[in-house]
C-alpha cells in the first residue's frame, strides 16, 4: 500500500465503517447455543469473521444470507465469497448438537476465533482441530488451554499445547474456579463457554476486560451472575439460550484510525456513526481527549449495548502517560502510537505487555516503524515511549499485522507512506482504503 499526503483537511460523516469484529464473532459462536434461529444484521464481512461462519457451518449450523430479496444457504467454503460485501442479515439455525467435523477448522488470522472455539469445543463431545495462518499459528494458546487441561480437557498442540494447530478431544468438564493473571476478554469468554457446557465455573481476573460476552449472554438469558471484583459465576446450561435479534454496531477499534486522522490533521473533523459506546471499548478515545483532541459522544440506543455517534475534531495534541485500563485499549495501541508521534512532548504507554503476543510484537514493530519515520521512540518491557516530532515518509514492514498497517497508513496522510504486507488489512477491515479515498487520500493498494 502507498499512501500520499492529503492535499487539504477533511470534514466527513462516516457510517460504513467496519462492523464490530468482537461482537460479530460472538454472534456466530453464541448462536450455536440457542434452540431457534438467530437473526443478525450488519455482520462484519471480513476474513476473520467469515472464517468463523465457515467453522459454525462445519459444526452443523445452517447459515442463510439475504441476497436480492431471497435467502441463500451458505455451504461449507462459501462464506469467504462475501468478503467486503454488506451483509444485510444472517439467519443462523443451530444444530441439535454440535457435530464432529470432517475437516480442520480454519481460523485464518483470528486469535479471537481460535481461543473462543478452544473453550467451547473443549466441552463438546468429539474431536476437533483448530488451525490458522502462518501468523496465528505462532501465537500463544496455553493461556486458554492450560486452565482447561487442569480441569479435564484433552488438548494438545505444538510446544505442549502453546501453538496451533490445536487438537481437542472434547467432553464435559468438571466444575472449576479460575483467576486469570491477565485481563483478556478472549480468555474470559473461552472459560465461560466451557463452564456453561459443563458443570459450571467461577471466573475472575485482575481487572475488568472488555465485557461484551457477559452483556450478550445475559441478554440471551444465560445462567451467569456478575459479582464484585470482576468475578463471574457460571451455572451449567440446562436450557438453550434465547436466540439473538441484533444489529451489529460499528467497531470503535476500527473507527479509531479515522479518529486519530482527524486529531492529527489541522482543521480536520469527523463524525463516526452508529458506534459501540461500551466503556470498555472507548478508552482510547478518552486518551485522545486527554491529549487535547475535541471529542463528543452522542448516545442513540441502549439495546444489548450502548450505541451512538462519536465526533472528533483537530486540536494540537500534548503528551500523555497511559498506564490504566490497558485491556480496554489494547487493540488501539498502535494507532495511539501515531497520535503520540504527533503530540508535543514525550508520551508513555505501560502495563501493556500483552502487545508482545498479538498478530505481531506490536511494541517492537510500532517503535521500529516510528523510528523509520524519524520519530524518537523506544521500547519498554511492557510498552513504549514516543517523543512527538515531524514524521517523514518511509517504508514500513507491517509484519502481517493489520493494525500496524492501518496505523501507519493514517500517519501517511500527513507525510506519505509505503506499507508492506498491507493485504492483511482485509482480515478485519475490507473497506479501509475505500474510506481513506472518500476522505480525499490517494491510496494505491
Amino acid at each position: 500500500m502507498i499512501v500520499k499526503p492529503l492535499k487539504k483537511p477533511f470534514s466527513a460523516e462516516l457510517s460504513q465503517i467496519a462492523s464490530d469484529k468482537s461482537i460479530s464473532h460472538r454472534c456466530a459462536i453464541f448462536s450455536l447455543l440457542c434452540n431457534k434461529a438467530s437473526r443478525i444484521k450488519n455482520y462484519l464481512s471480513a476474513e476473520d469473521t467469515l472464517n468463523t461462519l465457515n467453522i459454525i457451518i462445519a459444526l452443523g449450523a445452517k447459515v442463510e444470507v439475504h441476497e436480492n430479496g431471497a435467502l441463500r444457504e451458505l455451504k461449507l467454503g462459501d462464506s469467504l465469497k462475501l468478503k467486503g460485501l454488506y451483509i444485510n442479515e444472517l439467519i443462523i439455525t443451530p444444530p441439535e448438537q454440535i457435530k464432529e467435523p470432517a475437516c480442520v477448522l480454519e481460523c485464518g488470522n483470528s486469535g479471537t476465533a481460535m481461543r473462543l472455539f478452544l473453550g467451547l469445543l473443549s466441552a463438546c463431545k468429539g474431536h476437533f482441530i483448530l488451525s490458522g495462518d502462518e501468523f496465528l499459528n505462532t501465537r500463544p494458546m496455553k493461556r486458554v488451554s492450560a486452565p482447561l487441561t487442569q480441569v479435564g480437557a484433552k488438548i494438545d498442540g505444538r510446544d505442549d499445547g502453546e501453538r496451533a494447530p490445536i487438537s481437542i478431544r472434547g467432553d464435559k468438564l468438571k466444575y472449576f474456579k479460575f483467576k486469570s493473571q491477565i485481563s483478556s476478554a478472549q480468555v474470559k469468554t473461552a472459560l465461560i463457554l466451557a463452564g456453561l457446557l459443563s458443570e459450571g465455573c467461577e471466573f475472575s481476573e485482575s481487572e475488568l476486560s472488555r465485557d461484551h460476552t457477559e452483556k450478550m449472554l445475559l441478554g440471551m438469558q444465560a445462567p451467569i451472575k456478575i459479582k464484585e471484583n470482576s468475578e463471574i459465576a457460571v451455572s451449567p446450561l440446562k436450557t438453550a439460550l434465547k436466540p439473538l435479534e441484533i444489529e451489529v454496531p460499528n467497531d470503535p477499534s476500527s473507527a479509531f484510525f479515522y479518529a486519530v486522522a482527524a486529531a492529527i490533521i489541522p482543521d480536520a473533523k469527523i463524525v463516526l456513526k452508529n458506534m459501540l459506546l461500551n466503556k470498555t471499548r472507548i478508552e482510547a478515545y478518552k486518551v485522545l481527549e486527554k491529549m487535547g483532541a475535541k471529542i463528543k459522544f452522542v448516545q442513540t440506543s441502549t439495546k444489548y449495548e450502548s450505541i451512538g455517534d462519536i465526533e472528533v475534531a483537530y486540536a494540537p495534541l500534548k503528551a500523555v502517560k497511559v498506564s490504566e485500563n490497558i485491556s480496554w485499549l489494547i487493540d488501539e495501541a498502535p494507532a495511539l502510537a501515531i497520535a503520540f508521534a504527533c503530540a508535543d512532548g514525550t508520551s508513555e504507554l505501560t502495563n501493556a505487555k500483552e502487545l508482545r503476543v498479538k498478530e505481531s510484537d506490536r511494541i517492537a514493530v510500532s517503535v521500529a516503524g516510528l523510528r523509520a519515520c524519524g520519530i524518537e521512540a523506544s521500547e519498554l518491557e511492557d510498552g513504549f515511549m514516543v517523543t512527538g516530532g515531524r514524521p517523514k515518509q518511509s517504508i514500513i514492514d507491517s509484519h502481517g499485522d493489520h493494525r500496524i498497517a492501518m496505523s501507519f497508513a493514517i500517519l501517511g496522510l500527513l507525510c506519505g507512506m509505503e506499507i508492506k504486507k498491507s493485504e492483511f488489512i482485509a482480515t478485519s477491515f475490507p473497506n479501509f482504503s475505500e474510506i481513506l479515498r472518500d476522505l480525499g487520500a490517494s491510496v494505491e493498494d
